[in-house]
């Protein structure tokens, strides 16, 4: 003979059991309001630590410009020279086969100035189909466009 599933349970709960709290699925517990502010008085700025200052928080995009602006006043070298002089002799000691040549300091210089002269314009060739491909973003495949473009043995032209 068939029976319901509620057959002989009843839907009454007994006086034993209290009923289970409801929980509430994605809702935080309530939270304590805090006393409605009074419009015109205002809390004393809280002191800060001994010697611990909050550093100061620029907007999205505005420390870049920043950046950009400096480096675009400045003349001075934007890799440091003493890792660059040591791929540069590296790179020397692989072609000369083991002879570890000297090299002067002006010469490492001007090496490094064509060097950084030449990843400037090299960035800003890429940057220019990064906007072409209607991106403010620079990628790798940019890069190798504008280096396509300009031909292995262009330099700065």
């Amino acid at each position: 003979m068939w029976r319901s599933p509620s057959a002989g349970t009843s839907s009454r709960r007994t006086p034993s059991t209290p009923p289970s709290p409801r929980r509430q699925s994605g809702r935080s517990p309530r939270r304590r309001q805090s006393p409605p502010r009074r419009p015109g008085l205002r809390q004393p700025p809280q002191q800060e630590a001994a010697g611990h200052r909050r550093r100061r928080r620029y907007r999205p995009g505005q420390r870049a410009l920043q950046e950009i602006r400096q480096y675009q006043k400045s003349t001075n070298l934007l890799i440091a020279k003493l890792p660059f002089s040591r791929v540069v002799r590296e790179i020397c000691l692989e072609y000369t086969r083991g002879v570890d040549m000297m090299w002067q300091s002006m010469a490492l210089l001007a090496l490094q100035e064509a060097a950084e002269a030449f990843l400037v314009h090299l960035m800003e060739d890429a940057y220019l189909c990064a906007i072409h491909a209607k991106r403010i973003t620079l990628h790798p495949r940019d890069i190798q466009l504008a280096r396509r473009i300009r031909g292995i043995d262009q330099g700065l032209g």
